[in-house]
């Protein structure tokens, strides 16, 4: 009896192999060639026409050798035609979802205003019909139309101005002029006293004088009268965040001189002059940053005065970390700035959002402009910093908006840990909860009508994006797509029809269009058939144990027992950029890493790809639970993660292989650098090696600044943990005129190593490429590398550390 089973266990398994199709065997080469050819064009939606009768993309199904080409599909269905030429060359001008009464659209709706390369247009959003306002050498920008739809603002250089639809006449509304006010030519005191005398002596010198003065103040008076703006010197200064009222009373702006920044030179080896040519790159965190101050004028009263912003509720405070490191020592008052002022569609109110420009505190503010007072309306305070999905950072952006009674805001703040919509009266103050959960929201418009919310969400799961719709009330949300995967829809501008990118994470986006909640209808397809001959794998999504309780989300692939047996190794990937989610059931923004992990699990490599603690989709503490220690908790996360695969499927430590670019660069070096027990090996691509040599947008955020945080500095930068790397075999690379991550970063630690006396790493430079590779051969250069590493340092036939030493 246990021999029949046997023979039909032998039978069965001998049937399984035998219909087992085998997978093509992938090669760095093909992976790594130009991602159009060999993958396909995918398209990237444009966006509805304002009357929703096509739906436009851009789409290059012809392959690499087009560009990109405008594409629609019309509202009724049908298969997606080219847009004619001239019709491409006019322009189209797209449904952008702003509500009607903002300024960007009539009251009703039926008008709209727009710039097309330069100039102001008016669309009827009823026929389509558009009637060009300007044609000028100076470029026209940010028009709105006047509350009551008969007059359409615009600015064009450093002024605004206002064209009536009526009868086209257009008046300067503001006048500003560079360089500085003119002196009054003052006599000396000789030709004073000559003057005041002739004036006493003589009667007719007496009237002469009388006459002009009376004169000149008239046709002053008779200059107000026509509306003529008030001249304002800009002294050398930069226009910021320029914007008037509705009522065109007043006018509210910016002004800031320049920091003084000094900018890195990048050198560009290989040049069409044969010459070495110098790039101006960025300044590095720390540098002096503009601080520009917020003016309002008050046309009516020919007046100019500066907004405090230091009135506000704990604009003077000291962030904790300065507290902590220095006490009372640092007197100066933090710097504040205003990132935009929005008026009411009314012109009744005035909101101001107020950074602090240690990225610790955003205020949204009531603007009196009659008085240029703040009143505070919401304050967001972080330890660490203020950011996350539609909030922003130091430098502003995020949602904000008016609703349609014209006294409400709407805004996201992490107040609860994650990122989520409020509702809040100016006039009351009070502030409510629009939504609210253990998910984040983002991409929130208003409906034209200012009745129906949409945005995207991570609700039904961390994993995927879908997009939802909410009375502006709050309430109830309605989910409006249904595929599983990652999904960017655009409603129409009637509300009954989406158009939308759907991807999933073994297959690139296309797009689709259907009535909500209904099941959509495919438009394009986009991939080769050469691409499509591979069986992707659709990554599993497993929580790896963190050993602070937490459990961190993973992308594995696994090798398969009937085509590649596990080897006893594994990869980890680090995705770059700190805060970005690679870990969903989308298609994946490192799509060639995607691939390459596909072919390392076809040679029985098992591979993890995390979104450590830093990752963005996980709400607030996830997002900033580096805060003044990258390279720590994060990786954390690496470290446990190389326990895991020990713990779950054998695999010792040395056998753990780790790389990733630029932030995954970075975190690669802290890892060999400072918990190397726990790696066999690592690639370290476009890495950061010193954070004081970084960007001050990023870097400012979580590290502070390297003059008032230098310990943050110092226990994050790998360039301090040179002396710890122990020989695993290390391979750095990175592109000589990379302007983001500079060369000079892994220059540096190289000369450390050299006197440090290290052995074990090598380096390899890409002479044309900067930070985002784009030559195919040297993406196959690179990655030829990275393959022959890992199976010299922790695949089945490595040398053994005993043995290379």
């Amino acid at each position: 009896m246990r021999r029949s089973i046997s023979l039909v266990a032998l039978l069965v398994a001998t049937t399984s192999a035998a219909h087992a199709q085998p997978r093509p065997a992938l090669t760095v080469r093909q992976i790594m060639q130009d991602q159009k050819t060999w993958i396909g064009a995918t398209p990237t939606p444009a966006g509805w026409d304002e009357r929703g009768a096509f739906f436009y993309f851009n789409w290059n199904p012809g392959g690499a050798a087009m560009s990109d080409s405008l594409y629609r599909i019309p509202r009724a269905g049908g298969t997606p035609e080219k847009v004619p030429a001239e019709e491409r060359r006019r322009g189209v001008e797209l449904f952008d979802g702003a509500r009607a009464g903002e300024g960007v659209y009539t009251p009703g709706g039926a008008q709209k205003t727009f710039e097309r390369d330069g100039d102001v247009l008016v669309l009827d959003t009823r026929t389509g019909a558009e009637t060009r306002l300007t044609q000028t050498r100076a470029p026209e920008r940010t028009p709105r139309f006047a509350p009551d739809g008969r007059a359409v603002v615009y600015a064009q250089g450093d002024n605004l101005y206002r064209h009536a639809l009526s009868d086209g006449s257009v008046r300067q509304l503001t006048d500003f002029r560079t360089g500085t006010a003119p002196a009054d030519a003052r006599p000396d005191a000789q030709a004073a006293f000559l003057r005041r005398q002739q004036r006493e002596l003589f009667g007719t010198v007496r009237d002469r004088i009388d006459r002009r003065e009376a004169r000149e103040g008239a046709e002053k008076a008779d200059a107000r009268t026509a509306d003529t703006a008030p001249a304002v010197y800009l002294a050398g200064k930069t226009l910021g965040a320029l914007g008037i009222d509705p009522t065109e009373r007043f006018v509210s702006f910016t002004l800031g001189a320049a920091a003084g920044a000094k900018n890195t030179v990048v050198p560009a080896w290989v040049t069409e002059s044969g010459y070495v040519e110098d790039l101006t790159s960025r300044a590095n965190v720390g540098q002096p940053l503009a601080q520009p101050e917020l003016f309002v004028t008050d046309l009516a009263r020919d007046t100019t005065y500066r907004v405090d912003l230091h009135t506000l509720p704990g604009a003077s405070d000291k962030p904790a970390y300065r507290r902590e490191v220095y006490g009372d020592t640092v007197k100066a008052r933090r710097a504040l700035v205003v990132t935009r002022v929005l008026w009411a569609p009314d012109g009744r109110s005035a909101v101001a959002d107020v950074r602090a420009l240690d990225y610790k505190t955003r205020w949204l503010a009531r603007l009196d402009p009659a008085t240029g007072t703040l009143t505070a309306l919401d304050v967001q305070q972080d330890d660490a910093w203020i950011g996350g999905p539609g909030v922003g950072g130091g430098f502003g952006g995020g949602t904000l908006g008016w609703m349609a009674d014209g006294k409400t805001l709407y805004f996201q703040s992490e107040a609860t840990g994650f990122s989520h919509l409020y509702a809040l009266d100016v006039t009351t103050g009070a502030k409510r909860a629009l939504t609210s959960g253990a998910f984040e929201v983002s991409n929130v418009r208003l409906a034209r009508d200012g009745r129906t919310f949409t945005f995207e969400s991570s609700e039904a799961s961390p994993y995927e994006i879908h997009l939802y719709a909410m009375p502006a009330g709050g309430g109830a949300r309605t989910r409006l797509t249904t595929l599983a995967g990652h999904n960017r829809a655009s409603p129409d501008p009637r509300g009954e029809l989406l158009a939308f990118s759907h991807a999933r994470a073994n297959a690139p986006p296309d797009l689709y269009v259907g009535r909500p909640g209904r099941e959509p209808r495919r438009i394009t397809s986009s991939t080769t058939e050469a691409w499509r001959a591979y069986p992707w794998r659709e990554a599993e999504i497993v929580e790896v144990p963190a050993s602070d309780g937490a459990r961190v989300p993973a992308r594995i692939y696994r090798p398969e027992a009937t085509t590649a047996p596990p080897n006893g190794a594994a990869v980890l990937f680090v995705h770059g950029a700190g805060y970005l989610q690679n870990v969903h059931r989308g298609w994946s923004s490192y799509s060639r890493e995607y691939m390459f992990h596909n072919l390392l699990a076809d040679r029985g490599y098992t591979v993890l790809d995390l979104d450590y603690r830093a990752s963005s989709g996980l709400g607030r503490s996830w997002r900033t639970g580096v805060y003044r220690h990258m390279g720590g908790r994060d990786l954390q996360d690496y470290v446990d993660a190389s326990k895991y695969v020990r713990d779950t499927f054998g695999i010792e430590p040395d056998r753990v292989f780790i790389y990733g670019g630029s932030y995954g660069g970075f975190i690669t070096l802290m890892a060999l650098l400072t918990e190397p027990e726990h790696f066999g090996g690592g690639a370290a691509l476009r890495s950061v090696t010193d954070w004081a040599h970084y960007n001050h947008g990023y870097t400012a955020n979580i590290l502070n600044t390297p003059a008032l945080d230098s310990l943050a500095y110092r226990q994050s930068s790998p360039i301090y943990f040179a002396d710890g790397y122990q020989g695993d075999p290390l391979l750095i690379a990175h592109g000589m005129v990379d302007t983001n991550v500079h060369f000079q970063d892994v220059v540096r630690l190289s000369q450390r190593f050299i006197e440090l006396g290290k052995t074990g790493w090598e380096m390899a430079v890409y002479p044309v490429e900067d930070h985002a590779f784009t030559e195919p051969t040297s993406w196959t250069d690179e990655y030829r590398r990275i393959l022959d590493l890992i199976e010299r340092s922790v695949g089945p036939n490595r040398t053994p550390r005993a043995m290379q030493e």
